[in-house]
C-alpha cells in the first residue's frame, strides 16, 4: 500500500495546457501567471476560471487597480468560454480597490479571508498581484510587508483547501528578488516579441511543483475562441523503429516497383522536382490510393489553395471525411501550431497517410522568426509524425539545371528515409520528363530512370532513358 498523498490534477479547459502542466493544475497550489501586459494572463486566468466553475465548485475573481470588473467582463464576453449565467453563480467578482487604497497590506489580506470564508470558493484568483503590491508600499503604513503577506496568503489558501492563480506583470529578472516566485509552487511565463512584421506569443512552464511539466518555449495564439497553445515537439517523447517490412502503394505500380515494393509504413519521402514536373500530382495519387484501400489521408497545403490542388477525385474524398484537408496558405504561422493541426486531425480521421506540399510554401507561411530555425524544426515535425506510425510525403520545389543534381534546395535531405526525384531532360528538341529513386533507408531500390507524362491528371511512367538512342550519360540529350 503506498503513503503517498495523490494530487488530482484539475484539467485547465485550455487547448495544449494540460500537455505542458504534466497533466493539469495540481488542485491546492499556489500559482503565479507573470508576464508583460497585453501577453494574454487576464485571458487565460479566466478561461481556466470558467471551463473549471459550477455550483460545487465555485471561483472567486479579486481585481485590484487594474480594470474594473465590468470593463474586463465586458471584454471576455467576446470569447465563446465566457458563460454569463456562471457569473455570480457560481463565479463571483470583487474589487479590492478601495480596501488597497485606504489600507496597507493586512487590510487587504483580512477583506480577501472574509470574501473566501462568505464565498467558500475552490479557485481564488487575484488580478493583479503586482498592482497589489505596489499600491500598499505606496501607502503611508505598511505593517505587513509583501514577504509576510504572500507567506500568510498562501498558508491561508492551503488551510481553505483552495486552488490559486496570482496574475503579476513582471518580467524574467525580477524573479529573483521577488519573494512572490519563491513561495508559488507553480508559475507560468507569457510573454510576445514583436519580429519584423508578426508578433509572436511564447509561453513556459517555469515552475510547478510534484509533477514533470514540458520544459521549454511554447507558442500559442489568442484567437477568437481564447488562448490556444501549441506545444513544442519533444523528439524524446517519440519511440522511432523503422523496420521496412510493410509498405505502402504510392498509387503508381510501376514506381511501387522501382521503391522496392512499395513505401515502408512510417517513412519520410522527399518528392523534388523543379516546378511543372508533377509533384502535387503524385502527392494526390499517394493519398487517394491511401483511401481507396482504407488508409485515411491528410495533405497540408502551403502553396496552392484547396481549389487548385484538389482534383474532382480528391475533393470527393474530403467531403466524404476520408481525407482531411488543411489550408494554411497565407498564415503567420509556427511549425507548432501545423504539429498540433496535423496531429488533431491524424487522431480524428485515424490517418495513415501526410502530405505537406510544399517545403518551401511550408517555410513561406511561418512567421519570420520561425524560419530561422526552419531544418531543425521540421526535423522534429517529420520524427513526431513517423513517431505515431503515419508515412509521409514531402514536395519540395528545385530548378533543373540538367547536371547539377541537388535532392533539396533547403538542405533538408536528411530528413527523409526515401527520395524520389523528377526532373527535365531535353530530347530532339523537347522537354521530356523522368523520375528517378534515389534512396530508400535500409532498401534496395531500382536506380533506373525512367520517363513519365501526366495524362488525365495522373502521372503514367514509361521506359527507361537508357533506352532512348542518342541520350548522352551525364548530359543533356541532344547537346554538342
Amino acid at each position: 500500500m503506498s503513503d503517498k498523498v495523490a494530487i488530482r490534477r484539475l484539467p485547465s479547459g485550455v487547448t495544449g495546457m494540460d500537455d505542458l502542466l504534466g497533466g493539469g493544475i495540481p488542485e491546492f497550489s499556489f500559482n503565479l501567471i507573470a508576464g508583460a501586459p497585453g501577453s494574454g494572463k487576464t485571458t487565460l486566468a479566466h478561461q481556466i476560471m470558467f471551463s473549471l466553475a459550477r455550483p460545487d465548485w465555485r471561483a472567486l475573481f479579486f481585481t485590484v487597480l487594474g480594470e474594473p470588473p465590468l470593463k474586463m467582463l465586458r471584454y471576455q464576453q467576446q470569447f465563446p468560454f465566457f458563460d454569463i449565467d456562471k457569473v455570480n453563480q457560481s463565479i463571483r467578482f470583487v474589487s479590492l480597490a478601495a480596501d488597497v487604497m485606504a489600507g496597507d497590506l493586512k487590510t487587504v489580506l483580512a477583506r480577501i479571508e472574509k470574501e473566501v470564508r462568505q464565498y467558500s470558493p475552490s479557485l481564488v484568483i487575484i488580478d493583479s498581484i503586482r498592482s497589489l503590491a505596489e499600491s500598499a508600499t505606496a501607502s503611508a503604513s505598511t505593517p505587513l510587508g509583501l514577504q509576510q503577506f504572500v507567506q500568510q496568503l498562501g498558508l491561508h489558501m492551503t488551510t481553505w483547501n483552495t486552488t490559486t492563480l496570482l496574475i503579476g506583470e513582471y518580467t524574467p529578472h525580477e524573479a529573483e528578488s521577488s519573494p512572490l516566485f519563491t513561495a508559488a509552487d507553480g508559475i507560468v511565463w507569457m510573454s510576445q516579441v514583436v519580429y519584423r512584421d508578426s508578433t509572436v506569443r511564447k509561453i513556459q512552464i517555469a515552475k510547478m511543483r510534484g509533477q514533470a511539466q514540458k520544459p521549454g518555449l511554447h507558442t500559442f495564439r489568442i484567437s477568437n475562441e481564447g488562448v490556444e497553445i501549441f506545444p513544442r515537439a519533444i523528439l524524446s517523447d517519440v519511440d522511432l523503429h523503422f523496420t521496412g517490412d510493410e509498405r505502402l502503394s504510392i498509387g503508381v505500380p510501376l514506381l511501387d516497383e522501382m521503391l522496392g515494393g512499395g513505401l515502408p509504413v512510417a517513412y519520410s519521402l522527399l518528392l523534388v522536382g523543379p516546378s511543372g514536373s508533377g509533384k502535387t500530382v503524385l502527392a494526390t495519387q499517394f493519398i487517394s490510393e491511401g483511401a481507396r484501400i482504407g488508409e485515411p489521408g491528410v495533405v497540408a497545403a502551403f502553396e496552392k489553395s484547396p481549389n487548385q490542388l484538389l482534383s474532382r477525385e480528391l475533393n470527393e474524398l474530403v467531403h466524404s471525411g476520408k481525407v482531411g484537408l488543411i489550408d494554411t496558405r497565407g498564415l503567420d504561422l509556427s511549425i507548432d501550431e501545423t504539429l498540433h493541426d496535423l496531429i488533431v486531425m491524424i487522431k480524428r480521421l485515424k490517418a495513415k497517410r501526410v502530405v505537406i506540399d510544399s517545403l518551401s510554401g511550408f517555410e513561406l507561411a511561418l512567421a519570420p522568426v520561425f524560419r530561422e530555425n526552419f531544418r531543425e524544426s521540421l526535423y522534429g515535425l517529420v520524427a513526431v509524425l513517423t513517431g505515431m506510425g503515419v508515412t509521409v510525403m514531402m514536395t519540395s520545389e528545385l530548378e533543373d539545371r540538367y547536371t547539377d543534381l541537388r535532392f533539396s534546395s533547403y538542405g533538408n535531405a536528411f530528413l527523409a528515409d526515401a527520395i524520389i526525384m523528377q526532373r527535365y531532360v531535353e530530347l530532339d528538341g523537347q522537354f521530356k520528363r523522368v523520375i528517378s529513386v534515389v534512396k530508400v533507408r535500409a532498401s534496395s531500390h531500382s536506380k533506373d530512370l525512367r520517363f513519365y507524362d501526366i495524362k488525365d491528371g495522373r502521372l503514367e511512367i514509361e521506359g527507361t532513358l537508357g533506352s532512348y538512342r542518342g541520350v548522352l550519360s551525364g548530359r543533356p540529350a541532344g547537346g554538342t
